[in-house]
């Protein structure tokens, strides 16, 4: 039944190599520009806030196949914009997938963040200020680390959609998972027992992760 599942000639360890890849720079990524994001829509600067609003909504909103192209065409075949590739276009490829990734996940981030930034006290914002501590300062000693601690099973949620978005980034030619399964379909037409595979790559790495998580969240959990 598997005979076509020739390892030699399709690399399914490299395609899932590649997708964990894709999923680890654009979490950290997502992570920290989300971050600053949510920051921003907290912000006494109205500027800041306004910025951080009409970001949110707009790539929110965007449909993520749509980003990862205005990546590739618009950086790099307009801008001729090659993120440090040096011609290699497989490098290329990579990178401008973490960054879109990176852009529209960072939205989900941003408000899962927030809605985290709202649980705590507004008193304890209020003492640290009181104490003379300017509003970077309040959201990174006091607010930010009890907002984290409240929101990794939204944030794990968000892993969990980015792994699996990850597959867009065939449509800029990146040699992942979703890429060498379209290709093993032309070439074997077994339809079933590659997508069953596939399916199955998928639940290996999401499944441990979300049980992970989940278990963290509980483990972190702020009681009130």
């Amino acid at each position: 039944m598997f005979e076509f599942l020739d390892l030699e000639r399709y690399d399914l360890f490299g395609a899932f190599w590649v997708t964990v890849q894709l999923t680890f720079y654009s979490a950290v990524g997502s992570l920290i520009w989300g971050t600053i994001l949510a920051g921003m829509r907290v912000s006494p600067v109205p500027i800041m806030r306004a910025f951080g609003t009409a970001y949110v909504h707009i790539f929110r909103n965007t449909p993520l196949t749509l980003i990862i192209l205005a990546c590739s065409q618009g950086l790099y075949f307009t801008l001729q914009f090659d993120m440090g590739a040096n011609g290699d276009l497989k490098t290329l490829g990579f990178r401008l997938a973490v960054l879109g990734f990176v852009a529209y996940t960072a939205t989900f981030v941003c408000e899962a963040v927030r809605s985290g930034i709202n649980t705590v006290p507004v008193g304890q914002a209020e003492a640290a200020r009181a104490l003379g501590l300017n509003f970077f300062q309040v959201l990174r000693l006091i607010v930010l680390p009890q907002a984290y601690r409240s929101v990794v099973a939204p944030l794990a949620n968000v892993l969990i959609a980015l792994t699996k978005n990850t597959t867009i980034a065939s449509a800029i030619g990146v040699a992942e998972a979703s890429a060498l399964m379209k290709a093993m379909i032309e070439n074997e037409a077994q339809l079933i027992p590659i997508a069953a595979i596939f399916a199955l790559g998928f639940i290996i790495l999401t499944l441990p992760m979300g049980l992970f998580l989940g278990w963290v969240s509980k483990r972190v959990a702020v009681k009130r």
